[in-house]
């Protein structure tokens, strides 16, 4: 299931998209620690799931700054 859908993305405005972004990084990294310390995340899967919408959100604000560089 994925955390934030591209629906949702283009409901938000720019700086909410960046902290959400900043959140979720934050998140992988202490999953990421979890794992080099030799211990188990509670929820495995959830490191792929970060990753693709980490993933999304990037791909989303790039495309979002190609169509704002076409208008002008």
């Amino acid at each position: 299931m994925a955390i934030l859908r591209n629906k949702e993305l283009k409901e938000l405005k720019e700086n909410q998209v960046d902290n959400k972004l900043k959140e979720l990084r934050k998140e992988l990294i202490k999953i990421r620690s979890q794992i080099a310390l030799g211990g188990l995340p509670e929820n495995p899967g959830r490191t792929k799931e970060l990753r693709r919408t980490i993933a999304r959100i990037i791909t989303f604000k790039k495309n979002k700054t190609k169509e704002v560089t076409k208008k002008a």
